[in-house]
């Protein structure tokens, strides 16, 4: 891999807003990916909507929101995968994400099947 490990994760950044645009309807207003041992670790900021923050005021409405933002990304899992396996050379062997409704902040965990860092030593 002759890309430095910044111009990867930059890569990764880019390709997961315009995933979100596309698959989604609209992209995170800030997204920041880090590659740590075999882990790329991807923050995405500011992916609710006002309309969506007014119903997790609420327990119903904040589980309602996770349950479908949640599903929303995992039925696009496999062109995800797709997407980091065309920028690492890489196959991801798990995906893990939460969303944090307070924070309208999500966490996506792509498990490689190599450590990622040593190719970058």
């Amino acid at each position: 891999m002759n890309k430095s490990k910044g111009t990867i994760e930059s890569e990764i950044s880019k390709a997961l807003t315009h995933w979100e645009k596309d698959y989604l309807g609209r992209g995170s207003l800030i997204v920041k990916s880090d590659i740590l041992r075999d882990m790329i670790i991807v923050t995405l900021r500011g992916i609710l909507t006002p309309a969506e923050y007014s119903l997790c005021k609420e327990k119903e409405g904040l589980l309602s929101i996770k349950r479908i933002r949640t599903s929303l990304v995992e039925s696009g899992i496999e062109h995800l995968k797709e997407i980091i396996l065309n920028i690492t050379g890489e196959e991801v062997v798990s995906f893990h994400t939460d969303l944090s409704t307070r924070t309208g902040e999500r966490i996506i965990v792509f498990r490689m099947s190599s450590d990622l860092s040593r190719k970058f030593s």
